[in-house]
C-alpha cells in the first residue's frame, strides 16, 4: 500500500463534536482532491482513487448544531460544497493550583507569553503536501492517562483555556518518542509549556510534547515512529512530572485518544 492510501480501518475514530474528528467520504477521484474549511486551512485527505476521505479537526469552540463548510477542489477545479454537522459533548471542568506569577503574570513573562503564543499559531498553520505515514498513534510514553482532553480549566480560581491536550504520569527522565514518523519542527523552551517538541506528519497532522526534562532532538531532524524525543519533566507550567500530548489538525487541537492505538 502507497503511502497516504489508508484503508478505513487506518484511520482515527470519527466522533464530530467540538475538539472531535469528522471523517468526510469525497468519493471517487482519479486524483487526490484539495481540501479546506471555508475561507479556512488546509484539511488532511487520504485515501486512494477509489475513495477519498476529508479527516476534519474540529475546535473546541466550535459550536454544537452549527455546521462546518468545506470547500472540495476536484480536477476540474469547480469547488465544491460540503457540510459537517458538529454534535454535542460537555467536557468536566478542572481546578488546579499553581505558583501565583503563573497566573498574573508579571509585564514581563507576559510579553514573552505574548511571543510565544503567536509563534505557536504560525507553527499550527503549518502544512505540507506530504501524507503521513499512519494515522494511528502510538502512545509517547508508558503511563497512565492522568488527565483528559477538553476539561474547562481553572488556574487559582482564574478561568483559561480548555486542556489542549492529554497528560501521562510518568516519572521524570522517563522516554518521551515520537507517536508517527515525521520532521521537528519546533524544539525549545516555552513559558507555559516548558521544553516542548512539535512534529510535523504531513497534511496539517502535528503533534506536541511538552514540560520536558530533556530534548534529544533539534529543527529539521526526521523521526522515525518510536523515536526517542526527549524525556518527561515538570518545565513549565505545572504541579508534577508528567507528559503533555496534543495532537493538532487543520491548526486545531483534537482529542488524542481519537488517534491513538
Amino acid at each position: 500500500m502507497l503511502a497516504g492510501q489508508l484503508q478505513a480501518e487506518d484511520l482515527p475514530r470519527s466522533d464530530p463534536v467540538p475538539g472531535g474528528i469528522a471523517i468526510v467520504s469525497l468519493g471517487p477521484n482519479q486524483t487526490r482532491p484539495r481540501v479546506r474549511l471555508y475561507s479556512g486551512p488546509r484539511v488532511l485527505v487520504s485515501g486512494d482513487a477509489t475513495e477519498w476521505r476529508a479527516v476534519v479537526g474540529i475546535a473546541l469552540e466550535a459550536k454544537p448544531g452549527h455546521t462546518l463548510s468545506l470547500e472540495v477542489d476536484r480536477d476540474d477545479h469547480k469547488i465544491e460544497r460540503m457540510s459537517v454537522l458538529v454534535g454535542d459533548k460537555q467536557y468536566a471542568a478542572q481546578h488546579l493550583t499553581v505558583k501565583p506569577s503563573q497566573v498574573d503574570l508579571s509585564a514581563e513573562d507576559n510579553a514573552r507569553f505574548e511571543r510565544e503564543r503567536l509563534r505557536l499559531i504560525a507553527i499550527r498553520k503549518t502544512f505540507i503536501d506530504e501524507v503521513p505515514e499512519t494515522l494511528k498513534l502510538i502512545s509517547p510514553c508508558v503511563g497512565p492517562r492522568s488527565d483528559s482532553f477538553g476539561k474547562r480549566r481553572f488556574f487559582n480560581g482564574q478561568s483559561r483555556n480548555p486542556h489542549s491536550g492529554l497528560d501521562i504520569a510518568a516519572a521524570e527522565g522517563m522516554p518521551v518518542v515520537a507517536a508517527a514518523a515525521g520532521r521537528v519542527i519546533d524544539a525549545q523552551d516555552y513559558f507555559f509549556s516548558g521544553n516542548t517538541v512539535i512534529v510535523d506528519h504531513g497534511q496539517g497532522l502535528l503533534t506536541l510534547y511538552a514540560h520536558l526534562s530533556a530534548i534529544d532532538v533539534a529543527v529539521g531532524d526526521r523521526v522515525a515512529q518510536g523515536t526517542p524525543l526527549g524525556k518527561v519533566g515538570a518545565t513549565g507550567r505545572v504541579t508534577g512530572a508528567h507528559l503533555h500530548f496534543s495532537v493538532f489538525l487543520n491548526t486545531v487541537a483534537v482529542d488524542p485518544g481519537l488517534l491513538l492505538d
